[in-house]
């Protein structure tokens, strides 16, 4: 039994989960929750570490109780705002024409080492999108097909390396330590898309409280992610500044909107920004317009950013959302006016064992995912934020052979200049040779390369 620790750090609210996980029998139950009010997070960015950290503590210190279990190592998310989206692309010859768990990792590794990554960022996840054995391509999953060379199209989640920093200085003063980073939009995905959406195409748009995060999947596999710098505070701000009214009595009103608009009275009463024992009357009408033209707005800013992805011919299955704003009046009503004729649902966490019912709502999307990112959900491969290469097949059934792939694989920045440094100054060496057999170390040297 292996315990999992599941930490979202959002702008509204910080959420520490804890569960179990039975790896023999593939299941998970949840045995501690903790929230908690989130302080130093602005628009998805860490800007107090000592206040984040506090956030996280006090989430995780009650999730602990509830469980009984100490675990100082979490699966953490971390917000699109820090990450952008890249494709690169891998070959490499397969030895004895059958494909096996290594060609695969070195494909991937291939990709990785062409892709052209910002200095300031680095990898955080780097998932494989589409594999091509010879001529036939589309295929899932390679492993045990014959061919003679192997290429991998690759979709990598790329960080800054200041967020990831911060993050694990934020971790590592509430007392804890990193076990992996997930994208979030990821995470909200692992946790509400069925199997034949992502096969037939979906767009997952996780609307939090200050930033909505969307993932595309096409064919199964994760092949782009975005940030808008919007949510559902933002409503609370318009509905203050167009009341005149404090962001308590703006929060209040976003919240009982729906009980509002059923009622038959377009007048309510509010208080006045300044001076909060002062009352004044505002009209439902004025309330309705605000709102609406601040919804109108997100969801065409979100439309556009699918259609500027390439992918939106591509997303048979529709729309999917998820997050807090969801919890909105109408939402799926109104969505539907602005994705050009997609169908459109509202994401809610798959159940999981021991789920306390507070949890099944659909702002508790990406911690849910989380949790069944630690259990390997709907992997089939990946690099991971340690740099390691991830898959479902258990160790005991990669032959020897191969299990050494599953050791970290990761080498610094100055480990890969001396390697590139290395092979140069091989091939040089070679080259400057004029003696016979010099073709022939050429081609030695390029197989033992690949």
């Amino acid at each position: 039994m292996k315990n999992l620790l599941a930490i979202d750090l959002g702008s509204f609210k910080t959420t520490a989960i804890i569960a179990n996980y039975d790896e023999i029998n593939d299941n998970l139950s949840i045995s501690g929750v903790g929230i908690a009010r989130t302080k130093g997070v602005k628009k998805g960015a860490t800007i107090n570490i000592d206040q984040a950290s506090k956030s996280i503590k006090q989430a995780y210190n009650d999730a602990k109780r509830v469980a009984g279990v100490d675990v100082k190592k979490a699966i953490v998310s971390i917000s699109s705002v820090y990450t952008k989206s890249l494709v690169s692309y891998g070959i490499v010859n397969v030895p004895g024409n059958e494909i096996t768990i290594k060609e695969i990792n070195r494909a991937i590794q291939t990709a990785l080492y062409n892709a052209n990554i910002p200095q300031d960022y680095q990898v955080l996840q780097a998932l494989p999108y589409n594999f091509k054995v010879d001529e036939l391509s589309e295929i899932e999953d390679p492993a045990g097909m014959s061919g003679s060379r192997l290429e991998v199209s690759l979709h990598i989640i790329a960080v800054q390396k200041s967020g990831i920093e911060n993050l694990k200085k934020t971790l590592r003063q509430a007392g804890l330590e990193i076990e992996n980073v997930v994208a979030s939009g990821y995470a909200s995905g692992l946790a509400t898309l069925k199997e034949d959406e992502k096969e037939l195409g979906v767009a997952l748009i996780d609307i939090g409280a200050t930033t909505s995060d969307l993932a595309i999947f096409v064919n199964k596999a994760l092949r782009h992610t975005d940030y808008l710098g919007v949510g559902s505070h933002h409503i609370t701000n318009d509905l203050s500044m167009a009341l005149h009214t404090p962001l308590s009595d703006a929060e209040n009103i976003k919240i009982n909107f729906s009980e509002y608009v059923k009622n038959d009275n377009d007048l309510i009463e509010i208080s006045v920004i300044g001076n909060e024992e002062e009352k004044q009357k505002a009209s439902i009408t004025t309330i309705t317009q605000v709102i609406i033209a601040r919804i109108e707005e997100t969801f065409m800013l979100l439309n556009k950013e699918i259609e500027e992805s390439g992918l939106k011919n591509k997303i048979g299955a529709g729309i999917v959302l998820t997050g807090g704003f969801t919890n909105f009046y109408n939402i799926k009503e109104i969505a539907s006016q602005f994705f050009d004729g997609l169908p459109v649902r509202v994401g809610f966490p798959k159940k999981i064992d021991g789920l306390f019912e507070n949890l099944k709502a659909p702002e508790f999307s990406t911690a849910i995912g989380l949790l069944l990112y630690g259990k390997k959900e709907g992997l089939t491969y990946e690099i991971d934020s340690n740099r390691q290469f991830r898959t479902k097949i258990p160790l005991e059934n990669i032959s020897s052979n191969n299990r050494s792939i599953n050791i970290t694989i990761s080498e610094s920045d100055e480990e890969k200049k001396e390697k590139e440094k290395n092979e140069k100054e091989e091939i040089s060496s070679i080259m400057i040779k004029d003696e016979p057999g010099f073709f022939q170390k050429i081609k030695t040297w390029l197989s033992n390369l690949f």
